[in-house]
C-alpha cells in the first residue's frame, strides 16, 4: 500500500485533534483561572494549577508559589488548593492538622464558607463571561446592518444570475416594493417574487436608477452545520445551488419545503463552485432544534445556511447594545441546553442530541475549517454549556460542591468525611457513565 495515500485522512484527524484541544484548553483554562483568582481574592492558596492531567511538560512557579503547569492529556485540568488531598479537591485531613493555624485559613476546607463558595463558584461563572464576552465582541467587531440598506461587497455568483449592482449602492426598491427599516424586514422577502432577476431601485452617485439583480437571499451557502449532510459531501461557504433534482432553484427560501417533502430520501443538487458545475448528492437528516420561545422542533434538514448576495454597510451597535445581545446569546445557550435534557429524559426528541468528545471535536474542526469567527463562535457556546453542566448537582462537580455547602450553611455543619468521600464516588461513576453514553453516541447515532 502506499503510504501517501494515507496524508488526506491523517491530516483531516490531525485537525480534528489539534482543533478540539484548542477549544477545550481555552474553555478549561478561563474556567480554572475563575476557581484560582476568585481563590486568592478570598484568601485560599492555590498550590498548583494545572492545565491538561498526567505527566508535565512544562511547569513553573510564581513568586505567590503556585505551580503553573501544562501536563501531557489535554482533556481537562485542575486547580489543587492548600489542603487538597487530589484534583478534585478531596481534603487532606492529616496535612491540614499539621499546619499552623494561620494557615489553615487559606485552605479550601477551613476557609470560611462564602469564601469556598465563591471559589467553588466562579468556574462556571468564568465560562459564561467568556461566552458573554465573545458574543459581544463578535457584535462589536462586525457591526450590525446600517439603515438605509446599502451595498458594500457583493458575493460571486453564477453568470445565470442578473448582476448589476456596485458597492456603496443603496437600495431604495426591490421588485418594485420600497425598502423597509430593517427593524421590518422580517416579511419583506415573502413578498418578493422568486424569480433569477429582480429589479433594483437604487441610489447611486446621488442619482436614482434601477438596475437587475438576483433575488436578495440566493442559494449561496454561507455557513454549513458540522456533522451534517451537506459537510459529508464536502460542499463549501460560497457554494451556489442552482438546481434540486433538476427543478431550477434562486431562492434559499426554495430549499427548506424541497428538503422537507423529500423526507429523508437522497437529493441531487446542482452546484456552481468558482466556475465549475458539479453535482452532490445529499440525504436530508432529521433534527430537532431549539425554538427562540423554548421547547425544540424536528425538522428534515441538509445543514446549509444563507443570506443576502451582498455583504450590506455596518455601523457600530454600541458596548451596551452588544453586552445586551451577548447576555442574551448567552442565556439563550443555557435555556435550550436545559430544555435539551429535559426533552430527552422525557422522550419528547431524541438522545442522540447528546454529543460525546467524539461529536465535539468534529464539531470543533467543522467550525474551524469555516474561518476564525465560526471557532470563536463556536467556543463561546461550548463554554456556556461547560458552565452550565459544571453547576449540576452532582458529586464531583462545582454544583455538587455547592450543594455541599448550602447543606452546611442549613445545619451548621458540612457533611461528613465519610459521607464525602461515598457521593464524591457516586458522582465519580454517575460521571463516567454520562461519558460513556455519551461517547456510545458519538458512534451509533
Amino acid at each position: 500500500m502506499d503510504i501517501t495515500t494515507l496524508i488526506p485522512a491523517f491530516g483531516g484527524v490531525a485537525y480534528t485533534i489539534l482543533a478540539f484541544v484548542v477549544a477545550l484548553s481555552i474553555i478549561v483554562a478561563i474556567h480554572e483561572y475563575g476557581h484560582y483568582i476568585v481563590g486568592r481574592w478570598c484568601g485560599i492558596h492555590a498550590e498548583v494549577f494545572s492545565l491538561g492531567f498526567g505527566p508535565v511538560l512544562y511547569a513553573r512557579t510564581d513568586r505567590r508559589g503556585t505551580r503553573w503547569q501544562i501536563a501531557a492529556l489535554p482533556l481537562g485540568g485542575y486547580v489543587k488548593f492548600l489542603g487538597d488531598a487530589d484534583a478534585a479537591s478531596g481534603k487532606d485531613a492529616e496535612a491540614i492538622a499539621a499546619l499552623p493555624e494561620d494557615r489553615r485559613r487559606m485552605t479550601m476546607h477551613e476557609a470560611p464558607l462564602w469564601a469556598r463558595s465563591a471559589t467553588v463558584a466562579a468556574g462556571p461563572i468564568f465560562n459564561f463571561m467568556l461566552s458573554l464576552a465573545i458574543f459581544s465582541s463578535v457584535l462589536l467587531f462586525q457591526g450590525r446592518a446600517a439603515d438605509p440598506l446599502t451595498v458594500d461587497t457583493l458575493e460571486t455568483l453564477p453568470p445565470s444570475f442578473a448582476q448589476e449592482l456596485q458597492p456603496g449602492d443603496r437600495i431604495l426598491a426591490i421588485d418594485g416594493q420600497t425598502t423597509p427599516s430593517l427593524d421590518d424586514f422580517e416579511g419583506y422577502l415573502e413578498s418578493l417574487t422568486v424569480a433569477p432577476t429582480l429589479d433594483y431601485r437604487i441610489e447611486r452617485d446621488g442619482q436614482e436608477v434601477t438596475v437587475q439583480g438576483p433575488y436578495l437571499h440566493p442559494p449561496i451557502i454561507q455557513a454549513l452545520s458540522p456533522r451534517s449532510a451537506a459537510i459529508d459531501v464536502e460542499m463549501r461557504v460560497g457554494d451556489v445551488i442552482t438546481g434540486v433534482d433538476g427543478q431550477p432553484i434562486y431562492a434559499f427560501a426554495q430549499l427548506p419545503d424541497i428538503v422537507a417533502d423529500a423526507e429523508g430520501t437522497p437529493l441531487l443538487m446542482d452546484v456552481w463552485r468558482d466556475g465549475q458545475e458539479l453535482q452532490f448528492t445529499l440525504v436530508p437528516r432529521r433534527v430537532d432544534l431549539p425554538l427562540p420561545e423554548g421547547g425544540f422542533e424536528t425538522r428534515w434538514l441538509i445543514g446549509i445556511s444563507g443570506g443576502m448576495f451582498f455583504e450590506p454597510r455596518t455601523e457600530s451597535p454600541g458596548v451596551g447594545a452588544a453586552l445586551s445581545y451577548g447576555v442574551e446569546r448567552t442565556w439563550f445557550v443555557i435555556t435550550s441546553s436545559l430544555s435539551g435534557l429535559w426533552n430527552i429524559l422525557t422522550g419528547a426528541i431524541s438522545s442522540c442530541n447528546i454529543s460525546g468528545p467524539v461529536g465535539i471535536a468534529e464539531t470543533s474542526a467543522a467550525m474551524a475549517s469555516q474561518g476564525a469567527q465560526s471557532f470563536i463562535w463556536f467556543i463561546a457556546v461550548l463554554s456556556a454549556a461547560v458552565g452550565l453542566l459544571n453547576l449540576f448537582p452532582i458529586p464531583i462537580l462545582d454544583g455538587g460542591h455547592l450543594v455541599f455547602h448550602a447543606y452546611e450553611a442549613v445545619t451548621g455543619n458540612p457533611p461528613s468525611d465519610r459521607a464525602l468521600r461515598f457521593l464524591m464516588s457516586a458522582g465519580l461513576t454517575l460521571l463516567a457513565g454520562l461519558m460513556i453514553f455519551a461517547l456510545t453516541n458519538d458512534f451509533l447515532c
